[in-house]
């Protein structure tokens, strides 16, 4: 068993006691990882700080650095997903997904350093003006702090860390105390790829603690966290001035036409409702059917969810591994419960053993019963008939999250209807709601949020846009 220390100005250091690391299908302990204290946090945030200050990272070393960092994750591909599966549950499939999208992430956030420009500015546009110029500089605002989810231990960490680093930004990290081993392997990944000593810092313990005090420390310039709508909402009250990026909570829906080609959609369907144990923001969670297709499309997707392997994530055939813990999934069994007294159809699924919530589909769920209205994070859906898709778009509008959806349909005008009038961030025509390519603008509205990743995004949230002008006196 690893013991994962702290990483603060380039040296490894001892926490303020640890804590375990469990193997999420097991049971048993898998590591421990140092906690850090008050001292910690401020220890971290000052080498931060002052690596920021004395060491400024060209634009050509951002590049060679984090695209280093791409090789070598390539190179230790099969020991990242042995971490993720073990700590976070996930199946082998999907943590192999996740390394190689981790190494795309890292390789595009090394391209778009290259990239960082400002604009010229028509000064001599305006009366009166003559003999002056204008342009515009991106500059790195200085500590950035990320703070990340367990369903994505590696990928999210990247989306947040590698833009910064690329901005020209130093970062302090805090992961989801349920899955850090993952961030510590990448940290020791950055070192490796020749990261200036400061410019990454792993800080691991209690969430509130930390967060708490990381609020606290005004040196930090930009927040970015992914996480719950609740934390969201008090991190951005306690930032004040200070920039955040936040991507919060989601009910995300997807929307099936009568003309959607069946064979297309249902697979992406079952795999964006299921996969990760139905823990991502954007898993589907209500499917509005329309009711032409309504019967053939429930059996064919109710038969594909029976045929999902469900259980041992180590086995390459599972599809379906344990939730983030059994606390979480005896909360998924009861709201299907629930659901079921209130007068649901409890279609395929239900069924629990231990952390493992079997894929449910559901049937006849009313809008009041929690399973539609609230975020489920399990692998739990709802199939909802609708007659026309302004009453669809009308019920996925109906929340106060505004992630993403996903419409299949061959007709064009129906593509462009939903995507002027779904009140979302993203609108995917022919793809589900889960549907996400790294190198896009990701981010919600309304109670999911504020801000975008994508590292060409990411870098313009996390750097100052400088204006500077000269004026040539005779």
């Amino acid at each position: 068993m690893t013991t994962y220390p702290l990483l603060i100005g380039g040296e490894k250091v001892g926490g303020d006691g640890t804590m375990t690391v469990i193997d999420k299908f097991t049971g048993q302990t898998i590591g421990e990882v140092a906690c850090a204290n008050r001292a910690h946090v401020a220890a971290a945030v000052t080498a931060a700080a002052r690596a920021f200050k004395a060491r400024p990272v060209p634009l050509h070393e951002r590049y060679t650095l984090l695209m280093k960092a791409a090789d070598l994750l390539r190179q230790r591909k099969a020991a990242f997903a042995e971490s993720i599966v073990g700590e976070s549950g996930f199946t082998v499939t999907d943590a192999a997904t996740e390394v190689s999208r981790a190494i795309e992430t890292l390789t595009v956030s090394a391209e778009e350093a290259k990239r960082i420009h400002g604009d010229m500015i028509p000064l001599e546009a305006a009366p009166g003006v003559t003999n002056r110029l204008g342009f515009t500089l991106r500059v790195p605002l200085g500590v950035v702090c990320a703070i990340t989810p367990f369903n994505s231990p590696l990928n999210t960490v990247v989306h947040k860390v590698a833009p910064a680093l690329a901005a020209g930004n130093s970062v302090v990290l805090k992961p989801a105390s349920s899955t850090p081993m993952t961030a510590s392997l990448l940290c020791d990944l950055l070192v490796d790829a020749g990261i200036p000593a400061g410019y990454i810092n792993l800080l691991n313990g209690n969430g509130r603690d930390i967060g708490t005090w990381l609020l606290e420390e005004e040196r930090i310039r930009f927040y970015t966290f992914t996480g719950s709508t609740a934390v969201g909402k008090a991190i951005q009250r306690a930032a004040g001035l200070r920039r955040t990026q936040l991507e919060l909570g989601s009910i995300s829906s997807t929307i099936v036409c009568d003309d959607a080609n069946l064979e297309w959609a249902i697979p992406r369907c079952v795999n964006a409702s299921f996969r990760k144990a139905g823990q991502v923001c954007t898993s589907v969670q209500r499917l509005f059917v329309q009711q032409e297709i309504l019967a053939e499309f429930t059996d064919r997707l109710i038969a594909a969810t029976h045929a999902a392997k469900v259980g041992d994530p180590r086995d390459p055939e599972t599809m379906v591994g344990p939730m983030i813990d059994e606390k979480e999934a005896i909360r998924g069994e009861a709201w299907v419960k629930e659901a079921v007294s209130q007068g649901a159809q409890l279609a395929v699924g239900g069924t629990r053993d231990g952390a493992v919530l079997a894929p449910t589909v559901l049937l006849h769920a009313t809008p009041a019963m929690r399973v539609m209205c609230e975020e489920v994070f399990a692998p739990i859906i709802s199939i909802v008939p609708f007659t026309s898709l302004e009453a669809a778009i009308a019920q996925v509008n109906d929340t106060p999250y505004g992630l993403a959806a996903g419409l299949f349909t061959s007709n064009i005008g129906r593509a462009l209807q939903a995507a002027r009038t779904l009140d979302v961030g993203t609108v995917h025509v022919n793809e589900t709601s889960s549907s996400r390519v790294d190198l896009m603008p990701y981010g919600g509205i309304k109670d999911s949020g504020f801000g975008q990743e994508g590292p060409k995004y990411a870098i313009r949230e996390m750097t100052d846009e400088r204006l500077v002008t000269i004026t040539c006196v005779p």
